[in-house]
C-alpha cells in the first residue's frame, strides 16, 4: 500500500536497482488536452515545434504555456527515470528518478523559442 508517511529521502535519487519496478504497459492518456481541445500526441500541424520543460510540479507548470498565446497544446508526463510507466502515486515517492515535466507544442509564426524560455525562467 501506499503511504506519503513511509517515503524514503526524497533528496537522494535512487539507483536502477534500487528503483520501484513500474509496469511494460504505459499508463492510457487521452489524445486531446482538456483544456486546449487540441491533441497532445503526435501528429502536430504544420508550423508548430516541440519543447520539453522541467519546473518542479507540471500542474502550475503546464498552466503558464497553456495560457500563453501561440501555444497549441500542452502534455506532462515524466522524464530521465528509471522505473518503465510510473505512476504519479509511484514518482511522488521519489523512487522511481523521474522528474515531472512537459511537453509544450508551439506555432512558430506567433511564439518564438526565445519567449517560450522567458515563460519558462519566469516561472521556474
Amino acid at each position: 500500500m501506499f503511504s506519503l508517511f513511509k517515503m524514503p529521502n526524497k533528496s537522494e535519487l535512487p539507483t536502477a536497482d534500487q528503483a520501484l519496478p513500474g509496469r511494460d504497459t504505459p499508463i492510457p492518456t487521452s489524445e486531446f488536452h482538456v483544456v486546449t481541445g487540441n491533441r497532445i500526441k503526435p501528429p502536430f500541424p504544420d508550423g508548430t515545434e516541440t519543447a520539453v520543460f522541467g519546473m518542479g510540479c507540471f500542474w502550475g507548470a503546464e498552466r503558464k504555456f497553456w495560457e500563453t498565446p501561440g501555444v497549441w497544446t500542452t502534455a506532462v508526463g515524466y522524464g530521465a527515470g528509471f522505473t518503465p510507466n510510473p505512476t504519479y502515486q509511484e514518482v511522488c515517492t521519489g523512487q522511481t528518478g523521474h522528474n515531472e515535466i512537459l511537453l509544450a507544442v508551439y506555432d512558430t509564426a506567433k511564439v518564438s523559442f526565445e519567449d517560450m524560455l522567458k515563460v519558462f525562467w519566469e516561472n521556474h
